[in-house]
């Protein structure tokens, strides 16, 4: 295990205890009433006490010992730098398909590194493939019950999986799937599905293995999200695998929503969901609404335009004026995937007396792709399809383009560089309400 170094605190929210106590941004949290924490989860289970003792190292290297009481539950009101005090697990796998083997070399590190860390999956909804879990780890999930966590099985015929994960402790997915089942914890699944490899006969086998764990009260497997594999030009094409086509995509879509539909009668729900790219590469119409239940895995990308079109219907409804003045000309940049999916979010903007929006949907030069979803372009492919136009006066830029909390694109250029070359603004926007007030304003 890496070593445990203090909890560096990165924001103190105003009228915390945190606040009231003194803590500052740049001051690291060693020790909880004696226990260091190795990640968010030990902080948050040990800070549940109401008498706390912390031992605390400040921006000069001073330690503080600061006792606090407190209700029970009661947040103290601190972020930090990371969520993991003692390192990232990274994964041992080497799938052909993994996306951060697909890109170029000499971009910023925290590209390069692989994920496979069971607290991350826990906290945030990120895939893990459950192939490097040392006992005392499994020992933890249980004792904390950290559940649901959310698992990459795409495949569970054992020789299938070790092709697809080469590590030949890839063939134990099913059993550990017991395991979490004999525990009474939970696990939303994924499958990414690579042409000729773990399509036809072998996706359906995954998806009733899956699926026969949809049957006690509370469901081992509280869903499983089928995802089309995504490919890059940087890939080392030394492999089988092969991007999805239109007649692919439309044929998965008809073998899944057929079990899909037996699920339903058998379980009273779908178990299985496709992801909406799917639909965009088949040119088939999304899903209804109705079909996607709660949602269950929308970070994912099942259901994400759906949700994303009823919420902007009811905001629009509520923070669009008939008209503004003095009148405005944008310039909106999406992925072409969403291109006919958004129409009528365009059609509702432009109604606006006064508003000119300008859609641009765009593919990924960068990548090699021919059809891109929205967060994966770059700086490079918006200079590439828009310098020299007339962009109004700025660019509408969806914040699933840019680097978490910085603002910078997938291939290091950053905003302010994107936004001299084009000689325009570009105003960053995070979901529908600022997408609409960056209109209006």
């Amino acid at each position: 295990m890496a070593a445990i170094l203090p909890a560096r605190i990165s924001r103190v929210f105003p009228d915390s205890i945190a606040a009231e106590i003194g803590f500052e941004a740049g001051d690291a949290l060693v020790a909880i009433n004696g226990t260091r924490p190795r990640d968010l989860i030990d902080y948050q289970f040990l800070c549940a006490d109401e008498i706390l003792e912390l031992e605390v190292l400040d921006a000069t290297g001073k330690i503080h010992h600061v006792e606090i009481e407190k209700d029970y539950d009661e947040d103290l009101g601190l972020e930090f730098e990371t969520a993991l005090f003692d390192g990232l697990i990274q994964c041992n796998n080497h799938c052909p398909f993994c996306f951060i083997d697909q890109q170029p070399p000499g971009k910023r590190s925290s590209l390069y590194l692989k994920d496979d860390d069971y607290r991350l999956s826990f906290l945030y909804g990120s895939y893990l493939t459950l192939t490097n879990l040392p006992e005392k780890e499994w020992q933890r999930i249980e004792q904390m019950r950290l559940s649901p966590l959310y698992v990459s099985v795409h495949a569970t015929e054992p020789e299938v999986r070790i092709k697809l994960l080469k590590n030949p402790r890839a063939g134990k997915i099913l059993s550990q799937i017991k395991w979490f089942q004999e525990r009474r914890l939970q696990i939303h699944a994924q499958v990414v599905v690579c042409p000729g490899i773990n399509d036809g006969e072998h996706l359906e086998q995954t998806l009733r293995d899956l699926a026969s764990f949809y049957t006690e009260e509370m469901p081992t497997v509280a869903s499983v999200a089928v995802v089309p594999v995504g490919l890059t030009r940087f890939r080392l094409a030394v492999d089988e695998l092969k991007p999805v086509s239109r007649k692919k995509a439309q044929e998965v879509i008809d073998q899944v929503r057929s079990l899909s539909q037996e699920f339903r009668q058998k379980f009273d729900s779908n178990v299985v969901w496709l992801a909406d790219e799917w639909f965009l590469i088949a040119g088939e119409d999304l899903p209804s609404e109705s079909e996607y239940e709660e949602y269950p895995q929308i970070d994912n990308g099942v259901g994400s335009i759906r949700l994303f079109l009823k919420q902007f219907a009811t905001t629009a409804a509520e923070l669009l004026p008939p008209k503004i003045y003095p009148q405005k000309k944008l310039t909106w940049v999406v992925g072409n995937a969403v291109e006919t999916a958004f129409q009528p979010i365009l059609q509702r903007l432009n109604a606006v007396d006064g508003l000119e929006i300008n859609m641009r949907a765009l593919s990924s030069d960068y990548w090699g792709q021919n059809i891109s979803v929205t967060g994966l372009l770059t700086g490079h492919d918006l200079i590439l399809n828009l310098k020299g136009q007339d962009l109004g006066e700025g660019i509408l830029l969806p914040n699933v383009m840019l680097k978490h909390g910085e603002l910078i694109f997938l291939d290091d250029m950053s905003i302010e560089d994107v936004a001299q070359q084009l000689e325009t603004k570009i105003l960053p926007v995070s979901g529908i309400t600022e997408l609409i007030s960056a209109c209006i304003a």
